[in-house]
């Protein structure tokens, strides 16, 4: 933090506010103020920061960027076995594996796919999801994967949910046209080891 405390320093040398004035305006003492500018206040909390902000005339933003791998629930990891149990033994499967290892932004990219599916000469990134609530947001990341990674296509997985079966009939023309093949037909080859259709969405 201690960059957006100088950015606010400088806003009040700006505004040519004492650190005594600020320190009141935060209902803080002066010497308190004046550590939390030179950024020599280790237990500041995002909160006082915004405050600081607020009283600069600066609004303090904030995102989020892909990180650690998500925390998975059991059912998740069920659905994953379940999608194993159904692949012919010549085909390779592996578990979270990266999209692709490279910097975006000074920063490792961590993305994964839930599990890949192997065969010759091709590979499947597979999503896994126990409770989707959002279809659009899901197939966004879904496309970001595959134009960041090197699979040749994606097998999405809902859990055989009340959920899931509603979601997809309000979004069938709009899973149909990003996964139009066929769920018996990509079970079937996934079976016998060969290729299924290259993007394909199935109850599981």
């Amino acid at each position: 933090m201690g960059d957006l405390c100088r950015e606010a320093d400088e806003a009040r040398l700006s505004l040519g506010m004492s650190c005594a004035a600020l320190g009141r305006a935060l209902r803080l003492s002066g010497w308190q103020a004046a550590r939390i500018c030179r950024g020599q206040s280790p237990e500041l909390s995002v909160v006082r920061l915004s405050q600081l902000c607020a009283v600069v005339g600066l609004d303090l933003a904030a995102r989020s960027f892909p990180g650690a791998l998500p925390v998975r629930d059991a059912g998740h990891g069920k659905l994953l076995r379940r999608v194993r149990a159904r692949l012919g033994p010549t085909l390779a499967w592996s578990l979270e594996v990266p999209v692709v290892e490279m910097r975006v932004s000074g920063s490792l990219d961590r993305r994964a796919w839930d599990a890949t599916i192997g065969g010759p000469g091709w590979l499947l990134g597979v999503e896994a999801e126990t409770r989707v609530r959002d279809v659009q947001a899901l197939l966004r990341r879904i496309e970001l994967k595959v134009r960041d990674g090197r699979v040749d296509g994606v097998l999405l997985v809902l859990s055989d949910t009340t959920n899931h079966r509603q979601l997809m009939r309000e979004h069938e023309s709009l899973l149909r046209d990003t996964f139009p093949g066929s769920p018996r037909q990509a079970l079937r080859a996934l079976r016998n080891g060969t290729l299924p259709p290259l993007r394909t969405a199935l109850l599981l």
